[in-house]
């Protein structure tokens, strides 16, 4: 009785943290998209900003006794940072040098090079079932950006690049956490800065720092407050991220992910009225039956394991 009672709990903070990180997230994609359109604050820019505040948030905690930090060697953390950072900015070079479809299309190729990279690196295992739920969720992103995929040699490098160096991001900032010993609030309070400086170093090869349309220029007191929100959100998603990962898997969070994707675009439907054709409508269908046939089979395989434990003597 009391296992089962501890089960429904774990799983109703793993579905409490989720619930936590769609919300967020779908507030800070409708956030920055307002800060782009309405004031043109520069992308790559905003990021910084986001890692700035998520790090100047978690000493604050830390400072209220929320958490208590643990002394990492920086060489340890070094290459999740760089990660991170290689992330953003091949995301963001994807998305200049690729139209908006090609760009999708690409990141929904994140979760079989994560299943691929578990696989073969950390020797972890996906079952048949599993693996055929990528089927329905790969071609539902097709579905919704098929319309605007073209290809060009610069625009794929730079595409296949953010692929790989954000599945070792997601992959490492889960294996971290177990490697090291620490929870989310540990690990992400010695990345961010990390991330942080190294950011900071990119941003003058990409985007303007001073003067109009700079990090640092002459913006309004509205854009500079808007930023800011955006920084306390980012906050808040950075560190769901790493609890969900901690706490399930890259491939969980993942699959989560596309299902962000879809609200998204049926949100900028409704709130913006942007444009949703019927192929994506059905795309969006298609990619949801792929996450509900994961998060069943998931959860069945894990129950089985769990009996499995129970039934040793």
């Amino acid at each position: 009785m009391a296992s089962l009672v501890d089960r429904v709990r774990g799983h109703g903070r793993i579905a409490v943290g989720l619930l936590f990180n769609l919300l967020v997230s779908i507030c800070i994609v409708f956030l920055n998209k307002w800060i782009y359109v309405h004031h043109g604050f520069p992308n790559m820019s905003l990021t910084l900003v986001h890692f700035v505040v998520t790090w100047l948030g978690l000493y604050i905690c830390q400072k209220l006794d929320i958490f208590a930090p643990k002394s990492l060697p920086p060489s340890r953390v070094f290459l999740l940072a760089l990660s991170f950072c290689g992330f953003v900015v091949f995301t963001n070079l994807s998305l200049q040098n690729n139209t908006i479809g090609t760009y999708q299309l690409a990141k929904a190729m994140t979760t079989p090079v994560i299943i691929a990279i578990q696989t073969f690196c950390y020797q972890k295992t996906f079952s048949t079932r599993i693996q055929l739920t990528l089927i329905p969720i790969t071609l539902g992103v097709i579905l919704n950006s098929y319309y605007d995929v073209k290809f060009n040699f610069l625009g794929m490098v730079f595409a296949a690049l953010g692929v790989l160096v954000t599945s070792l991001y997601q992959v490492w900032v889960g294996a971290k956490q177990h490697e090291l010993q620490v929870n989310s609030m540990q690990l992400l309070y010695y990345q961010a800065p990390m991330s942080s400086a190294m950011l900071l170093a990119a941003v003058p090869f990409f985007e303007p720092v001073f003067g109009e349309g700079g990090i640092f220029g002459p913006w309004s007191v509205s854009a500079l407050l808007m930023v800011l929100l955006s920084g306390v959100i980012a906050f808040m998603v950075n560190l769901s991220i790493y609890w969900i990962i901690g706490n399930t898997s890259p491939v969980t969070y993942n699959m989560f992910g596309h299902f962000k994707f879809c609200i998204t675009l049926f949100g900028g439907y409704v709130l913006f009225k942007d444009p949703l054709s019927i192929n994506q409508a059905l795309g969006i269908l298609c990619t949801l039956f792929g996450i509900l046939a994961y998060t069943h089979f998931k959860l069945s395989e894990q129950e089985g394991r769990k009996s499995k434990l129970a039934q040793r003597p």
